[in-house]
């Protein structure tokens, strides 16, 4: 057996952030803006994440998705069911969600 061939020591998983990822990406014969809401470990595996759902639900490759930013934000103005899945006991001992500021009419 080669030397190095299993790792050795324990990997535990780091602490998981949310991230809000926006871009532009086909979406059929058109290409849309996009914003999607993400538990990550740090921003490059959110970014990679993105790519991977994008590609699997519409089909594009990596070079046709442009992701305009990725940004940290706070778990509890997120209505995204992944991320209220993932962070339910931090949002539960914070008091609860907190509401996107309402658009002025």
């Amino acid at each position: 057996m080669r030397d190095g061939a299993f790792k050795s020591g324990l990997r535990v998983a780091s602490s998981m952030k949310a991230y809000r990822i926006t871009g532009i990406a086909p979406f059929g014969s058109m290409r849309q803006a996009f914003s999607i809401d993400l538990p990550a470990s740090d921003a490059g595996d959110a970014e990679h994440r993105a790519y991977s759902i994008m590609g699997s639900r519409h089909k594009a490759n990596r070079r046709s998705i442009d992701i305009a930013s990725v940004e940290e934000i706070d778990p509890r103005t997120s209505t995204d069911p992944r991320i209220t899945d993932h962070f339910r006991e931090e949002i539960a001992a914070a008091g609860g969600p907190i509401s996107p500021p309402q658009e002025e009419e």
